[in-house]
């Protein structure tokens, strides 16, 4: 597949997730697009990336959700040398909960 069409299908891919208003809507478009394994494996993700942020050892982390430490390593490098996307997410999830006194799990 060349650049063009892979950058055409994730765009298309990231304007079907921006349209998603409800938490309703995110579940039954995720169901239907991911199995259950690549919806655990991006839960699972960034539940540890908010244990790291959170200052967790990955000992701790590994205990809690199941993870491997290479996976929580690759979470960390992403917190630390990536793009900014699992700040960015663990942000406004933050700032929402703060704002409506609920709880980020």
């Amino acid at each position: 597949m060349n650049n063009r069409r892979k950058t055409e299908e994730y765009d298309l891919l990231f304007e079907a997730i921006l349209s998603l208003e409800t938490k309703e809507e995110c579940r039954a478009f995720f169901d239907d697009i991911c199995t259950i394994k690549e919806l655990d494996a991006m839960a699972q993700r960034i539940e540890v990336a908010h244990m790291l942020q959170a200052s967790k050892t990955y000992l701790d982390i590994a205990a809690e959700t199941g993870a491997s430490t290479a996976t929580i390593s690759r979470v960390n490098r992403a917190l630390n040398y990536g793009s900014e996307g699992y700040i960015r997410v663990l942000k406004k999830i933050a700032e929402k909960d703060s704002s409506t006194g609920e709880k980020g799990k």
